[in-house]
């Protein structure tokens, strides 16, 4: 074990106290926000349960329309449980620390639930492109479809590489490579706006917009936050854990704070991405049991006029 990592070890462990304003009491704002996570957590699990109930009976009663909102709420209980997991054991991975002392609270565990749950996602998002894609015909938007997977899986390569190397590099790349392909699925989504009316269309401006705001929020504030931190810990000049190490370390140590110096950073991002990237993936279960009425085109394959008729009850 590096002379480094022990004494980064013992710089973390000494700010672990449990008094003052580090203590987990409601008068601390960390436990206030952690209060706010676990509600809304519950709350979307709850949603989810309600959609299960609701929408895994095709509302066509076609065998293919049955598969893929299944196929979509099962991505989806991945990635709503693997937050609502993530919002009751907040950590953050390259600092090592987490709220509550127990080896779920490891950056090994959380990471393997995070990457299973944002491949998930990302999962979502690709089926909902081609099968837009297909239905219009939109080459752009099918191949904004195909990109999207890989660029994912470079993105969880270059996450774990920073968590086990604790290079806040890695996770400058990987969330610009989120931008890159949240980037793409909004041109693939613009794309389809000429051939598609009614409330499908005000639907696709409504997801441009929000992917608009969380391109604003990665380019803005979040890969900025990492690279400054890669900066501000010597950049290329520090030495870094071997890839061994940092298994081990990332599965071994966990540093137990409630200091709101600790989590001030983390609070914006962590905050925003167990609410509204969730609620988008529940909205897109919604959107596929609702897509054979959304998608109505007219005669002329050109255009789509799109009414919603209500899903028949099971």
């Amino acid at each position: 074990m590096s002379v480094q990592w022990q004494a980064r070890s013992n710089s973390l462990t000494g700010s672990n106290s449990l008094t003052g304003s580090n203590s987990l009491a409601w008068s601390n704002p960390v436990v206030w926000w952690w209060g706010l996570l676990t509600l809304v957590s519950s709350a979307n699990i709850a949603v989810w349960c309600v959609l299960f109930h609701a929408l895994r009976a095709s509302p066509t009663g076609r065998l293919d329309s049955t598969s893929s909102v299944e196929l979509m709420l099962l991505l989806c209980a991945a990635y709503v449980f693997g937050c609502a997991f993530r919002s009751f054991l907040p950590r953050a991975d390259v600092q090592r620390i987490c709220l509550f002392d127990t080896w779920l609270s490891s950056v090994f565990v959380g990471r393997s639930v995070a990457t299973v749950a944002e491949v998930c996602f990302a999962a979502q998002w690709a089926i909902v492109l081609l099968h837009l894609g297909a239905v219009t015909g939109a080459t752009t938007t099918l191949n904004a479809a195909w990109l999207l997977m890989p660029l994912i899986v470079v993105a969880e390569c270059f996450s774990w590489y920073a968590v086990l190397t604790t290079n806040y590099l890695g996770n400058a790349i990987e969330e610009s490579l989120w931008a890159v392909a949240f980037c793409a699925i909004g041109i693939g989504l613009c794309r389809l706006l000429a051939d598609f009316d009614g409330p499908l269309r005000v639907l696709l401006i409504i997801a441009i917009v929000g992917i608009a705001g969380y391109l604003v929020f990665l380019l803005a504030i979040d890969v900025p936050m990492y690279v400054n931190r890669w900066r501000a810990e010597g950049g290329n000049n520090r030495k870094l854990l071997t890839l061994l190490e940092g298994l081990r370390d990332a599965s071994t140590r966990w540093v137990v704070t409630h200091d709101l110096a600790q989590w001030k950073d983390e609070i914006p991002w962590m905050s925003l991405y167990f609410s509204a990237a969730v609620w988008a993936s529940l909205a897109l279960c919604v959107f596929t049991a609702f897509e054979n009425d959304l998608t109505r085109c007219d005669s002329g394959g050109t255009a789509a006029s799109c009414i919603v008729a209500p899903v028949s009850s099971n």
